[in-house]
């Protein structure tokens, strides 16, 4: 008898593009961004299978000025654009190293489900540096980006178009960085 497989859940397909889920192992979805979104994401896949392991996965903001970008942060079970100033300050206030917005509400309903899970995220963007856009601003109602918006702010913005860029090449050396160490992990927890 085969054993259930470990479900990876993403925020969004970038963050899955380097991550190659093994038949039997693991199955893969996209939530989307959000509370919301990851929510009903999970309760979806969850309500046509039952894994043995959820890891939320992704990309996260830095906090802690010693986290470079590409650098793995872990947390398991044991029992949106922030500035540089902010995430100081976040840092400072909660201690906190990093800061993203799907793993709680999914770990949540694992633990209703009596499903262990596991956060793996990857530091996409440092503390120390701003991202080129206040994503927040580009959001639809149901936390995904509005492309109509973007397209007039960098129309208004052009000077944004090559720190976007630079965000780009870091995202993609995170989701480098993130199926790296998702491989590993799920190749150490398979022997």
């Amino acid at each position: 008898m085969s054993q259930p497989p470990i479900l990876v859940c993403f925020a969004v397909k970038e963050e899955a593009r380097y991550f190659h889920a093994r038949a039997g192992v693991s199955a893969v979805v996209i939530t989307g961004m959000g509370r919301d979104n990851a929510a009903a994401g999970v309760r979806k896949a969850l309500a046509t299978v039952r894994p043995r392991l959820v890891i939320t996965a992704g990309f996260a903001g830095g906090l802690n000025p010693e986290l470079k970008t590409g650098t793995a942060l872990f947390e398991a079970d044991e029992g949106a654009g922030l500035r540089a100033a902010e995430k100081q300050v976040l840092w400072q206030l909660t201690g906190a190293d990093a800061v993203e917005m799907e793993s709680s509400v999914i770990r949540t309903i694992c633990w209703e489900h009596k499903i262990p899970s596991a956060t793996i995220r990857v530091i996409s963007d440092a503390a120390a540096e701003d991202l080129p856009l206040d994503f927040n601003e580009l959001m639809t109602r149901r936390h995904r980006i509005n492309y109509a918006k973007l397209a007039g702010t960098l129309l208004r913005r052009p000077g944004k178009i090559p720190q976007l860029l630079r965000f780009q090449k870091q995202t993609v050396f995170a989701a480098q960085r993130l199926g790296e160490v998702l491989q590993q992990s799920l190749s150490i927890g398979a022997t």
